[in-house]
């Protein structure tokens, strides 16, 4: 069975740095391009980054873009992101996603403040 188990959130700084991952399990990750989204209190969830299945071609969107990082270790089926000089804003709850068959991962919860 396909399971995608995010981790490293928790509270952090403004300006401050945080590595999530995904660990992947049940199916062949090196296959498939997979994404990282977020969902802050009171909003629609939304597209974060993306990344090609050999890690080659990388995509964000303009809120993150020059601040985080997204990346993947094929051998250890595992998705990061590196999030780097955090704002405010980027309080959400983080979640891994596989689109081509439509995988989620349950979240991790980045809080952002003071």
């Amino acid at each position: 069975q396909a399971q995608l188990v995010e981790s490293g959130g928790g509270l952090v700084q403004p300006g401050g740095s945080l590595r999530l991952s995904c660990a992947a399990s049940g199916f062949t990750f090196s296959g498939f391009v997979m994404m990282w989204y977020r969902q802050a209190p009171h909003k629609e969830r939304e597209w974060v980054a993306t990344i090609a299945t050999d890690g080659s071609h990388t995509r964000y969107a303009g809120v993150v873009e020059g601040r985080f990082t997204i990346s993947r270790d094929n051998d250890k089926n595992t998705l990061f992101l590196q999030m780097d000089s955090l704002k405010f804003e980027d309080t959400a709850v983080y979640y891994c996603h596989a689109p081509s068959r439509g995988f989620w991962g349950k979240g991790t919860l980045v809080n952002v403040s003071s």
